[in-house]
């Protein structure tokens, strides 16, 4: 396989550049609707854990449809080692699988496939769809194991391999990955991700045959040059200077009370901008690590929440974009260590980033959001006598940060997955998984107060009636000083709690990494998922939105005295606005 070189054209159609990134993005949103049609895992078709994206002929992102923002930058780097891999030993037909953290990826459990797109004989674009898998082998069903001390005991590594090459199928090499692999729908909903490969393709083979090839790619260059300007504008809308913040990651799952520094610096030059996080503590003896490729997608999709949202998703957002992440540390693990926490430490390296901006883009910013604390749940469904894992997502959706002029959101979920994890339908939650939904409620005061209030939490509380049941705690929130935090006077929001309730009344509380074996049919799982911090004096509030809050129950007639000064009448649910000016120090 070669790669041309190509000649720069002058004749630059700019209304065709733009045709070409909508149409580039309206076939990534296609793949991703054959996938949402197509998978059988619900972590795939109801919470949509997972990216599509299309590439050039040297892996460079064309655009991309994150259904989940950790995604962002999971692909691209991928491509890129995938063409050098392989090198001149590309072909029609090829279908690639990968997962592996130490050549790229992002997380064992995030599968990818890719597949080149050749015309007329050479090798023009590919397209690729990654998405978590319900199950990658290792120690423990699901994909997480906290005991894990190294990448081994995760899962299974899969390097870049050719599960078809031209066209024909490696059923050797296809059984080998599926023999490692517990659960059948993982082999069904990879097929699914290869027919999102085709959608893809078949979508650029239909503009190159409309535009030809050197049209197509003149302006392609042209869209990468347009989109690091754009990228370029904003960075320079940031005030020149050096800014630093600092958040930490609570216990590895071995040593109580232990926690890790992240500590970043934040350089702003003109129209680049660079992210250093010397300084940030070695990686840790357990999964709380982080490949490189999931802590460039932490910062990057934490960045594009502070710019213009219209910015195309290609590769010139990030050419002003400069990262340093010193090997070893628990944000760039060093091979063998263990990484699948990963990408749900994306809550609090954004905590870093966000902290740091919050002295240059005040009005930008969010307070923090409800960090994360999942339960994944695996074991046997006696009404079909066949296996089962769910990671639970319902009931990990805490709240956003507030921001400027808006409150946070609730229910929102974790900021990796900010509003691309869709709430499962409770139907169809008790329809795939034995168990019986009894409570789905948003907790009241649970937002953090403010000028404007962080997103409310949830209460999630269902009954299992599942058997050889395997619960898996991995997150983090159940420490006071991981509470989201408040912005500018703004309060913090609510801490994460989790309990099961055995049959014989006994209740236990799980660390928050930790694998619970033997969990007996007919315990109660019971989860508060945190409120978003505030942000603001929470005596700015208007009064009007305070009663409001008060009479849906998101905020208690205690709690509208305490946090924001204004009196309730219990019985009347109107204010005293007397004693209100009293306590607020209105004259």
């Amino acid at each position: 396989m070669k790669v041309k070189k190509r000649k720069k054209s002058s004749n630059i159609d700019q209304i065709l550049v733009s045709v070409l990134q909508r149409r580039f993005k309206s076939i990534t949103e296609e793949m991703g609707l054959t996938l949402l049609r197509t998978t059988r895992s619900p972590i795939l078709n109801e919470a949509r854990d997972f990216v599509t994206g299309l590439y050039d002929a040297k892996g460079r992102m064309l655009e991309q449809t994150e259904y989940i923002p950790v995604l962002a930058f999971a692909l691209q780097p991928v491509c890129q080692y995938i063409v050098e891999y392989f090198g001149d030993e590309i072909y029609p037909g090829d279908v690639i699988l990968h997962n592996d953290v130490f050549t790229k990826g992002n997380q064992l459990a995030d599968i990818a496939v890719f597949r080149p797109i050749f015309y007329q004989g050479e090798l023009t674009a590919w397209a690729a769809c990654k998405g978590h898998q319900a199950d990658v082998g290792g120690a423990v069903p699901g994909g997480y194991n906290p005991q894990a001390r190294e990448v081994w005991q995760e899962g299974l590594r899969i390097p870049p391999v050719k599960i078809y090459e031209k066209g024909i199928l490696r059923k050797d090499l296809w059984n080998l990955i599926f023999a490692n692999i517990r659960y059948n729908i993982v082999e069904e909903d990879i097929r699914a991700e290869m027919g999102g490969c085709v959608v893809g393709e078949r979508g650029i083979l239909s503009l190159l045959e409309r535009h030809g090839k050197e049209v197509f790619h003149s302006h392609i260059e042209y869209l990468f040059q347009s989109t690091e300007k754009m990228m370029r504008r904003e960075i320079e809308a940031i005030p020149d200077g050096i800014y630093h913040g600092q958040s930490y990651v609570y216990y590895d799952g071995f040593r109580e009370g232990s926690r890790f520094k992240i500590n970043l610096t934040i350089e702003v030059k003109g129209s680049d901008i660079s992210f250093d996080y010397t300084g940030t503590d070695p990686q840790t003896e357990g999964f709380v690590n982080a490949p490189y490729g999931a802590s460039v997608s932490a910062i990057i999709l934490t960045f594009l929440m502070l710019v213009n949202p219209e910015i195309p998703h290609n590769e010139g957002i990030i050419r002003p974009i400069h990262i340093h992440i010193p090997e070893g540390t628990f944000l760039n693990v060093r091979f063998p260590g263990a990484s699948t926490f990963g990408n749900s430490i994306t809550g609090p390296h954004a905590d870093a980033i966000l902290k740091a901006l919050s002295k240059a883009l005040p009005q930008r910013v969010t307070a923090g959001w409800n960090r994360m604390l999942a339960f994944a749940i695996s074991g046997k469904d006696t009404r079909k006598n066949t296996p089962y894992v769910d990671i639970l997502f319902n009931a990990l959706k805490g709240g956003s940060g507030a921001i400027h002029g808006v409150d946070g959101y609730d229910h929102i979920g974790l900021i990796n997955c900010a509003g691309g994890i869709l709430a499962q339908d409770p139907e169809m939650f008790e329809l795939t998984t034995p168990h019986l939904l009894m409570k789905h409620e948003y907790v009241t005061d649970s937002a953090g107060a403010g000028q404007w209030r962080g997103g409310l939490g949830v209460e999630t509380i269902f009954k299992i009636y599942g058997e050889e049941v395997t619960g898996v705690t991995f997150g983090d929130g159940v420490d006071e000083e991981a509470r989201a935090f408040g912005l500018f006077g703004g309060k913090k929001g609510s801490l994460n709690k989790l309990e099961l309730i055995y049959p014989d009344g006994q209740i236990y509380t799980p660390k928050s990494k930790e694998v619970i074996r033997g969990i007996p049919k007919g315990t109660i799982f019971h989860e508060i998922a945190g409120g978003g911090g505030g942000y603001g004096d929470p005596l700015k509030r208007l009064i009007e939105r305070i009663l409001k809050d008060v009479r849906n129950g998101f905020v208690s007639i205690e709690k509208a005295k305490e946090d924001y000064g204004v009196v309730i009448d219990p019985k009347t649910l109107e204010v005293d606005m007397e004693k209100t000016r009293r306590l607020r120090g209105i004259g």
